[in-house]
């Protein structure tokens, strides 16, 4: 599990699908008893002290959302999914599909793109060039290994969840090529470092993780 700041209040945390009721049961061990409301993206705990925990539905929507909250959250969130994972950065890609947290087919590349230059003048202009051609080749490989990986698994996917840099990933989001799968993209987006096959397959402790946004009862700090 792991945390960090939630804009508003409160502290983010992560929890594993298999970790999710002894978190909710630890909850109420740590403030009490607690009612519990939401729809089929958010369910909300509040409990007796005050404090309150709103568990974002992993791949949403929760069919069908209603009491008992819990017992549905937990179901959906352990429930066995085939996800498609794509992730750039400039000169690096991974695209996967996994089972559950097995993966099941993989492909990765790079593609050298050359670093930025201090130097000026008619060399810097095509340096530039050079390096923006390498960029477009290295970005058309990531989504040519996507396609061929991804595709053929289209039918069968519960979501795609796009990750590596923000930027890289916004610069192929109109090729035409990958719109099937951006009409599957699942949240949240994964910020990882060089796409390597071993940061792919750590990608599931991420993507199917429950996202809890935890507000302490008032006059309460929260855990250091």
């Amino acid at each position: 599990m792991s945390a960090r700041p939630a804009r508003g209040g409160g502290r983010w945390v992560t929890v594993p699908p298999e970790r999710l009721h002894p978190w909710i049961d630890g909850f109420a061990d740590r403030h009490g008893p607690f009612s519990a409301s939401g729809d089929d993206r958010v369910v909300r705990l509040e409990a007796a002290d005050g404090a309150l925990a709103e568990l974002h539905v992993p791949f949403p929507p929760m069919r069908p959302p209603g009491p008992p909250h819990v017992t549905r959250l937990v179901a959906h969130a352990r429930a066995e999914r085939r996800v498609g994972v794509f992730l750039v950065r400039l000169g690096g890609y991974a695209a996967g599909v996994f089972s559950g947290a097995s993966l099941v087919v993989s492909k990765v590349g790079s593609r050298l793109v050359q670093g930025r230059t201090a130097a000026g003048g008619w060399s810097q202009q095509r340096f530039a060039r050079r390096r923006q051609n390498q960029a477009a080749q290295a970005y058309d490989d990531a989504v040519e290994t996507a396609v061929r990986v991804l595709t053929p698994y289209l039918g069968e996917l519960d979501g795609v969840v796009l990750g590596g840099d923000r930027r890289a990933v916004d610069a192929l989001r109109d090729d035409r090529r990958l719109a099937p799968l951006l009409a599957l993209e699942a949240g949240p987006f994964l910020v990882v470092p060089d796409p390597k096959l071993a940061v792919l397959r750590d990608t599931p402790s991420s993507f199917r993780a429950a996202r809890i946004r935890v507000v302490d009862p008032p006059g309460v700090s929260p855990p250091g």
